[in-house]
């Protein structure tokens, strides 16, 4: 008898590029260096585009009257640097109380839009709430279909609202798309924290305080800068519900001073003797009008990418 021997199996030959890794696309690519020198070239003049524009205005704001005089206009290069448009401002006048109208504005209309926002959002979330599903419907329709200027006007006015504060808080109090977004985070928490809270006996005002918004920092960070940006930007609610001065926003006040070339009540006889630059005052409002956004978003920027996404991405 033969002995049988085991041969190895003998391997097909392999087509060349069949069992290939596929490509890796474009973006997984490690950059080169042409193409970050590239990318760092329109990253330098996209910032000094943003930026140039703000640094005349600021500059402008603090400079004298002989030097914007001498600049022909708007300073570029920075002399004589003085802060008499600012002390000017702040020291009373229609400026001023524009100034703490639109803080108290914003304060008060990103505390109510955050309170009736948080609560809906909170209640569209849960699957049990009642007619959840025929409200979700209302508000969205509400973003495809509004009643216009004029019936919002008449109802405004037949509420009594015009004249008041609250004419530049309540017709733009609620956003459905940031309702959305805190409703498609608050659904992404987990059911079984807030199933076990409930069975410790917590009810749902002490899940949405102690469990919920503590969860929900940076939506909810995210989705304050929205309303408060809203609300300290706003000019047109004040221009068509009021008509007393005095409660003017500052948004408008600088409207009057940039395009309308008007000047504010208490700086005309300064600006009339040369004392101060009409310039200068126009850009120092500016200024003003700019400064607490700008100081506000980098505050909030860390929350910004963590909140969107999140509150977008999930349900």
């Amino acid at each position: 008898m033969t002995a049988v021997v085991d041969r190895p199996p003998v391997k097909e030959p392999r087509e060349p590029g069949r069992w290939a890794a596929p490509p890796r696309p474009v973006w997984e690519e490690e950059p080169r260096k042409a193409g970050l020198a590239a990318k760092g070239v329109v990253l330098f003049f996209a910032c000094f585009a943003i930026l140039f524009p703000l640094w005349i205005v600021i500059v402008t704001s603090l400079s004298s009257k002989k030097t914007i005089d001498e600049a022909g206009g708007l300073v570029m290069i920075p002399r004589d640097l003085t802060f008499v448009a600012y002390q000017e401002l702040l020291s009373g006048g229609q400026v001023q109380r524009a100034a703490l109208v639109s803080i108290g504005v914003t304060v008060v209309g990103t505390l109510f839009s955050m309170a009736v926002s948080v609560l809906c959002a909170y209640g569209l979330s849960r699957s049990g709430s009642l007619g959840h599903r025929w409200i979700l419907m209302t508000l969205l329709a509400t973003m495809f279909f509004g009643a216009g200027l004029i019936p919002t006007y008449l109802l405004v006015q037949a509420l009594g609202l015009t004249d008041t504060y609250l004419a530049l808080i309540l017709p733009s109090a609620v956003s459905v798309f940031n309702i959305l977004v805190l409703r498609a985070f608050f659904m992404g928490i987990s059911s079984e924290l807030i199933d076990s809270a409930r069975i410790d006996g917590a009810g749902d005002w002490r899940i949405l305080w102690t469990i919920v918004m503590p969860l929900s920092r940076a939506v909810l960070a995210v989705i304050a800068l929205f309303y408060a940006v809203g609300y300290w930007s706003a000019w047109f609610n004040a221009s068509i519900y009021l008509t007393d001065q005095d409660m003017m926003p500052l948004q408008n006040v600088m409207i009057q001073l940039v395009q309308k070339q008007e000047r504010p009540v208490g700086l005309s006889a300064q600006i009339n003797t040369g004392q101060i630059s009409a310039l200068a005052i126009q850009m120092a409002v500016m200024v003003m009008a700019l400064l607490p956004v700008a100081v506000l978003s980098p505050f909030v920027q860390r929350h910004f990418k963590k909140g969107m996404l999140t509150g977008a991405v999930k349900g």
